[in-house]
Parts: structure tokens; C-alpha cells; sequence
């Protein structure tokens, strides 16, 4: 059996610094996972549509808020407000926003965020 440790402080595999937002990735026996911080002002629609150019995200999310609040909308009008200690699952065709003056910082497990 193989273990693979690594940390985000040290020395992500990937990071990426996009409006509002910082994605830092590490892959770990072949799995990604990724650290995003969001700060008070993101919104998908207004930071990462015109990098992406779909109507809405159309990655599937999975993951675990640890700081602030998140709420998305998903195009068939389902919604959801998640905040720390929150697990989430979200599937294609959504926008999302954080709620409030606090950076949002999630990681999460699947899908490919911003890219």
C-alpha cells in the first residue's frame, strides 16, 4: 500500500491566481485535489465566465467549505447557501457567489475549477 502526504503551504503542484479568486492543486496518488479562496467580491458569472465562456460552470464540484459562505444557483432553479463544515456536490450548469465580507476557502475533491 502506498501513502502520499503533501501540503498547500509548502509547495502546491499547480496554483493559479484568477479574478477574485487563488486555485492551488495537489495531486496525491494520482487524485487532485485543490484549495480555492475566494474573496467577497466572487462571482462565477462575473470573474470566471468570461475566462471559461459558457453560460454557466459546467464542472461537477466536490467538496468541503471550511471558511465563509458560498450560494449557488443551478440553471433547473435549485439552490443552495453552504458554509464551513458544509460538504457540497454540485452538478453542471450553475452559478455561484460568496455570501457576505469573509473570503470563502473550500477544497474540493473533484472536477476542474477555472480551467
Amino acid at each position: 500500500m502506498s501513502i502520499e502526504v503533501k501540503n498547500f503551504s509548502n509547495s502546491p503542484d499547480d496554483a493559479k491566481d484568477m479574478p477574485n479568486a487563488r486555485m492551488e492543486a495537489v495531486n496525491v496518488l494520482n487524485q487532485r485535489v485543490m484549495k480555492l479562496t475566494l474573496s467577497p467580491e466572487w462571482k462565477w458569472s462575473k470573474d470566471i465566465k468570461p475566462l471559461i465562456g459558457t453560460d454557466s460552470c459546467e464542472a461537477t464540484h466536490t467538496g468541503i467549505i471550511v471558511e465563509g459562505t458560498i450560494h449557488c444557483v443551478c440553471d433547473d432553479g435549485s439552490e443552495a447557501t453552504y458554509t464551513a463544515g458544509d460538504a457540497y456536490a454540485i452538478s453542471p450548469g450553475h452559478d455561484a457567489w460568496v455570501v457576505g465580507d469573509k473570503p470563502a476557502v473550500v477544497y474540493e475533491f473533484a472536477g476542474i475549477w477555472g480551467e
